[in-house]
């Protein structure tokens, strides 16, 4: 990967890290989902004589077409106050910020939020996987109900191949986040069945991933394969590095590519460890490594490479929850800011 590259990831990873790491909607592409969705409406409609209930919807995404035209979109009819953009993202109907809506409506919102928690963790692979000398374990801290953090752990179905590793982050917070994470999670849990290379995998649902979101929407991710004999291969979306430790030191694996989202076509370079046995790749979403003590500086990479130095030969689940630990203390047990994701992937 080409300096230019290294730089463009690097870039495009601080900017969703930024701002409340929102992402970035724009009126035309809300306006061309809405019309989008209105001619599946009005086919429905018309195949199906469904009256009132499409009828209904109906009027409402074209009176969000007209909210687009003069210039009120997104903004809340009581207070007139912006609405939440997670929100409209989720729902582009919304037209009630959170402080306006109805007890009942928050109510309802509530339980729907207690739903997705329930449905996201039951998304989440087992913490503690064994495939022949490959042990993997992690721990998933949402700072919420929800969490934009994406991990998955899946082993081959025969039994004999290799062992597929994934830890992510898709931009923003919440239910927009949330939502992101489930479609990556269906789309490589689809896709590793077609027992694809490593660039090509993650080349594929980066195009997918582009064709079935807002533009504007990213995530960072680790995807590798370890197979036989120690043999890790690595691909990143502009995550944060890997880092491989070993008895010698600590190796950082870093970006082979933009985020996921950014261009359709973008391509990824794969990197290839070997991990002797004792050896770990340790993997981790920001908020770890931008966790903060009360003077507002930062956990850091840095940091945490010298700490997984020290720590060689370790048991990944001795590993995960020291690292939580050491995160725990630096920020004086301060509530979560960011979700926190930590996977080792150790040769046994």
């Amino acid at each position: 990967m080409s300096n230019a590259d290294s730089t463009a990831a690097r870039l495009a990873r601080s900017s969703i890290a930024e701002d409340a790491r929102m992402a970035q909607v724009t009126e035309p592409y809300i306006r061309e989902q809405l019309e989008k969705r209105r001619e599946e409406l009005v086919q429905i409609a018309a195949v199906k004589a469904s009256g009132d209930c499409c009828e209904a919807l109906l009027q409402e995404v074209d009176a969000a077409i007209e909210r687009i035209e003069a210039g009120t979109y997104g903004i809340c009819d009581v207070c007139h106050d912006t609405i939440e953009k997670e929100r409209l993202i989720a729902d582009p109907l919304v037209r009630l910020c959170l402080d306006h809506l109805s007890g009942e409506q928050q109510r309802a919102l509530e339980r729907d939020l207690e739903l997705a928690s329930q449905v996201q963790r039951g998304l989440l692979p087992q913490t503690d996987v064994r495939h022949r000398d490959w042990h993997v374990h992690y721990q998933y801290r949402p700072a919420g109900l929800v969490s934009g953090d994406y991990c998955d752990v899946i082993a081959p179905q025969n039994g004999g191949g290799r062992l597929t590793f994934l830890l992510g982050d898709v931009a923003g917070k919440g239910v927009a986040a949330s939502l992101l994470m489930t479609h990556l999670h269906a789309m490589f849990r689809s896709l590793s069945g077609l027992e694809l290379e490593l660039a090509k995998l993650i080349e594929t649902a980066n195009r997918v991933f582009c064709e079935s979101t807002f533009a504007g929407q990213y995530a960072t991710l680790i995807c590798g394969h370890a197979g036989a004999d120690g043999a890790v291969e690595i691909t990143s979306a502009g995550h944060y590095p890997a880092l491989h430790i070993t008895k010698n030191g600590v190796e950082e694996v870093g970006s082979t590519g933009v985020p996921l989202g950014m261009f359709s076509k973008s391509a990824y370079a794969v990197k290839r460890v070997h991990l002797a046995p004792g050896d770990a790749l340790l993997l981790y979403t920001d908020g770890i490594s931008e966790a903060a003590d009360p003077a507002g500086c930062e956990f850091g990479v840095g940091r945490i490479s010298r700490l997984a130095a020290e720590r060689h030969g370790w048991a990944p689940q001795k590993m995960v929850s020291s690292f939580l630990e050491d995160v725990h203390t630096f920020s004086a047990g301060a509530p979560l800011a960011d979700d926190q994701t930590l996977m080792v992937i150790c040769r046994a």
